[in-house]
């Protein structure tokens, strides 16, 4: 068996008969592979595993490597090989049978269903000619080319009833927001490639600092109610919801009768953001408010549901929101993710650790530090401002 990490010996080595690479052992069931070219090119590496599920090796083409040089190329692929064989051999992704960027935002789906990535994927990869781009062969160009169309794609601003459709410039927190589902689907399948080198298919995808403003726009109590009584009958229990609840929007309209234990006075958050379900303690204010909304449902059945039965969702709420805001005077920016704000700086400001806020909200630390770290120094100044004698 040959040592592929030496440049020499592998560029000696010639082709084999049926193509079948060089194999070098890397760990026992590992082993990584170089196929040396018939056209004088740079030749193509390979990645062997055992899959103890199918009781038999698998392989995986690595690519060429061709923007690197020296010893940085055995070290890419000893790299890629090994990760990819921690996968097979943890029952992972199977990546032999993902070729394409599409197949690996399929997979991630199958993996990790989600309303958010599944619309990336639909408006902003299967339709764009990243999708066809094989995984062995993807490049930081391809994907700093894919960053280009997307920054450059206007962002759906509203839908009218009528069927005209408004837009406005994609900001750079909608991009950043758009590049977290592709970059973690890739990320799955791919490791980082060697920085400022067309193999670090990674950096073409990293988030514009400075993009997420934090939300200025908050409703005290009293515009929160002014809000809910102008609020169509239909979208109420909807908006209360938001109103009592840490919750995205997305997730409050998820939620399912099966989820609220009247007995255990609980709310289990089985789909959200973060993939992770949680379930949290809710006081009788509203036990009694789910009690309401649930009575009478199957356990399958939206908590929140729109007249028909219908479930709520984006487009659905946007516009109750919107006019409840005009027809009480209210600043036109509010939405639905304002009241999730105003939810969340109450809790904040009313003293709850920051830990326990990320926890019952399904967000991060870092991300209310990030946000929210203003109103925890207010409060610790006026703890401090206490301690005067």
């Amino acid at each position: 068996m040959v040592e592929l990490s030496k440049i020499g010996e592998r560029e000696r080595l010639k082709p084999k008969a049926g193509d079948e690479p060089h194999w070098q052992r890397l760990r026992v069931g590992c082993y990584v592979g170089f196929r040396p070219s018939r056209k004088a090119g740079k030749g193509t590496w390979f990645a062997r595993t055992y899959d103890p599920d199918k009781g038999k090796y698998a392989r995986k083409a690595l690519g060429d490597y061709g923007a690197l040089t020296g010893n940085d190329v055995f070290t890419s692929a000893k790299r890629e090989a090994e990760a990819w064989a921690d996968q097979v051999e943890s029952g992972g992704v199977q990546a032999e049978k993902v070729e394409t960027v599409a197949d690996a935002c399929r997979a991630y789906l199958k993996d990790r269903p989600g309303s958010i990535a599944e619309g990336v994927f639909r408006r902003h990869v299967y339709d764009d000619p990243i999708a066809k781009v094989k995984i062995d062969k993807l490049r930081r160009h391809h994907l700093r080319e894919w960053r280009k169309r997307l920054e450059e794609a206007p962002a759906l601003l509203t839908r009218n009833k009528g069927g005209e459709t408004r837009t406005k410039v994609r900001s750079q927190s909608t991009v950043n927001r758009d590049m977290v589902p592709l970059r973690a689907a890739l990320g799955r399948l791919l490791t980082p490639g060697t920085p400022n080198t067309d193999a670090a298919w990674q950096e073409a995808l990293k988030p514009s600092k400075g993009a997420d403003k934090r939300r200025d726009l908050y409703l005290d109590r009293s515009e929160r109610r002014m809000l809910l009584n102008a609020t169509e009958v239909d979208a109420q229990p909807f908006m209360r919801g938001m109103c009592l609840l840490p919750l995205r929007p997305g997730t409050l309209a998820n939620l399912k009768a099966g989820d609220f234990d009247k007995r255990t006075k609980t709310l289990t958050i089985g789909k959200d953001k973060n993939g992770k379900p949680r379930q949290i303690a809710i006081p009788p204010i509203i036990v009694d408010f789910l009690t309401e909304q649930t009575k009478g449902k199957l356990p399958g059945a939206p908590i929140f549901m729109r007249e028909g039965g219908r479930g709520w969702n984006k487009d659905a709420w946007k516009g109750p929101i919107k006019d409840a805001a005009a027809a009480a005077g209210l600043p036109s920016g509010v939405s639905a993710y304002t009241l999730r704000h105003c939810v969340l700086t109450d809790l904040v400001t009313a003293g709850l650790p920051v830990l326990t806020v990320a926890q019952i909200s399904g967000t991060s630390v870092a991300m209310l530090e990030r946000h929210y770290s203003h109103l925890v120094g207010d409060a610790a100044a006026d703890a401090l401002a206490g301690l005067a004698l």
